[in-house]
């Protein structure tokens, strides 16, 4: 493993901090190195592989249409990616879909979709939006342009212009935010990279309410917490609090990169129009068979009632941790999205579960993140505590 990791830290651009392992195959919710040792994943890739490694179904889905054509390009229909749109139409409400190949191209295209949504209404390109203090929305120039960390922005100034900030679960810093140039409000339901923060239904709620009144439109950033990782196929379903701009990635494909933002028809008919918007890769008819694959395992594997099961008994032993040591200040999450806040860095914890054959991942500094596949049961839960708690300081 040393040789692979001297070579790629020679020969692959340094922009990420890799952990000192080279994955090399994985089967259920276990990943395994290259010298055969077998880590509990309790990352899925970011909150990607929802359906665990090896599932023969959705492999065979893949290897099926590899075998008839993987790409034709978005001047043809493609009958996977009409399909993918049928049923994901189905699962989430909403009205429209396009599909891209990342979470950080569906915000893009998101932010797109509103800017001309604005411009249609009156013409003007000075348009507002508000995102949200603490939030991440992905690495591009429009999507960092909303990310309310100042950190990951700095250094690629200017960003894009007529972003306002306001403040997660505060609906008076929202409203102190709009101005008559506000076209839209983007926040993640739950926040992710920002300590994993779910939004509260009073608060969703009133945000919803105030983008009624003013036609301004509500964009819920879905992609780490959708696809059934909260107990429903998307988190803002709880409390019907349905957005006009949803984006969702990363589950959705399940290893195959494929994202989508979707809208409601009023925004479809009022925003992107031919030749405003397009990808070459996304929806293609490989990403549209890994869509319609895992959709259809969400239902006939009952995924999302294995989520609410095992969520409750994972928030429980996170609790029994909490309460047994100091160092742990607060437990927090949404299904199998959870986090613990700790008083101290966290790095030191996770590399020693990683030791010990557990892969965990942060959410900040101090809170470690736990977004395991969502076919664990309680005996993953079990096993993982088992190795994390005794890396825990007393």
């Amino acid at each position: 493993m040393k040789e692979y990791i001297d070579e790629a830290e020679r020969d692959l651009l340094h922009t990420y901090n890799r952990y000192q392992v080279v994955l090399d195959k994985g089967e259920g919710v276990h990943l395994y190195d290259l010298d055969g040792k077998s880590y509990l994943d309790f990352v899925s890739g970011i909150g990607v592989f929802a359906l665990g490694y090896g599932n023969k179904e959705y492999n065979d889905a893949l290897k099926n249409q590899i075998d008839k054509v993987i790409h034709t390009s978005n001047y043809y229909y493609n009958v996977p990616a009409i399909e993918a749109a049928r049923k994901l139409k189905e699962v989430s409400g909403m009205d429209r879909v396009f599909f891209t190949n990342s979470g950080a191209e569906a915000v893009e295209g998101a932010l797109k979709a509103a800017r001309k949504y604005g411009f249609l209404k009156d013409g003007r390109t000075d348009h507002e939006i508000i995102a949200m203090n603490h939030s991440f929305h992905g690495r591009t120039f429009g999507a960092l342009s909303v990310t309310g960390n100042a950190h990951y922005r700095d250094a690629f100034q200017p960003m894009i212009g007529n972003i306002r900030f306001a403040t997660f679960n505060d609906f008076e810093s929202v409203k102190k935010q709009v101005t008559d140039k506000t076209v839209a409000i983007i926040m993640e339901t739950v926040q992710g990279e920002g300590g994993i923060y779910p939004a509260s239904e009073e608060f969703l709620k009133s945000v919803r309410a105030l983008c009624d009144e003013k036609d301004i439109l509500l964009i819920l950033d879905e992609i780490q917490c959708g696809m059934g990782r909260t107990g429903y196929m998307y988190a803002w379903q709880k409390y019907s609090v349905k957005p006009d701009i949803m984006t969702t990635a990363k589950a959705l494909g399940c290893g195959v990169p494929v994202g989508a933002f979707l809208m409601t028809e009023k925004v479809g008919q009022n925003s992107l129009v031919a030749g405003d918007h397009g990808t070459t890769y996304g929806g293609n008819p490989l990403a549209g068979a890994a869509i319609n694959k895992v959709l259809d395992l969400f239902e006939t594997q009952h995924i999302i009632d294995n989520v609410r099961e095992v969520s409750a008994y994972l928030e429980e032993k996170l609790e029994g941790l909490k309460s047994r040591y100091d160092c742990i200040v607060d437990r927090r999450g949404s299904g199998l999205l959870q986090g613990l806040e700790f008083d101290r860095p966290v790095g030191d914890i996770i590399n020693k579960a990683l030791e010990n054959g557990l892969i965990l991942i942060n959410a900040g500094a101090n809170v470690i993140r736990f977004i395991p596949p969502l076919v664990i049961t309680r005996k993953d839960v079990d096993d993982m505590i088992s190795i994390l708690e005794p890396h825990l300081p007393n």
